[in-house]
């Protein structure tokens, strides 16, 4: 399983990595396009953006605080990863995906002093977003569930296996 975790979080930075390699040379001189709509209503657009701050924009500026947290929130990750390896597979790809996410947000703050963006949801009003946005996101939905729903069914499995054996 450590080597598919592994792959999957190399991929994954790959994948983020040739997107944005993509938006900046082909996307950023047209500055938008459409890529998905019905008529004459807009659903999804890839929009080049230049984002020197963390989700929405907030903390613009604020590179190397943002480079610092990254890193140290990677850094958990993979500690995280390697103390709760055997708890759950499930568990286990949210992490990799956190840590695929923060590596490529990482990648771009010390390459470029900011994250590039590309996908523009027009369905509604949200912000511009990447593939390692998506890691992240995907990361965190996977701990809510995780946290509120696999979690307690394995704490109470042990808790049932060591009342039986005392």
């Amino acid at each position: 399983m450590a080597v598919i975790l592994t792959l999957l979080t190399v991929l994954l930075v790959a994948a983020d990595q040739l997107v944005k390699y993509w938006a900046v040379h082909e996307l950023k001189p047209v500055g938008s396009m459409d890529f998905i709509r019905i008529g004459d209503f807009k659903i999804f657009d890839l929009t080049y953006l230049e984002n020197d701050g963390a989700i929405f924009g907030v903390m613009s500026g604020q590179r190397w605080f943002l480079v610092g947290f990254t890193g140290i929130i990677v850094l958990l990750g993979i500690v995280l990863l390697i103390k709760l390896y055997r708890r759950s597979k499930f568990l286990n790809v949210a992490i990799a995906l956190f840590i695929a996410g923060g590596i490529g947000n990482l990648i771009d703050r010390f390459r470029y002093a900011y994250v590039v963006d590309m996908f523009e949801l027009k369905l509604f009003k949200f912000a511009i977003f990447n593939v390692a946005d998506i890691c992240v996101t995907f990361a965190f939905v996977m701990l809510l569930i995780y946290g509120l729903f696999i979690d307690p069914k394995i704490e109470k499995a042990k808790k049932e296996k060591a009342e039986a054996d005392e």
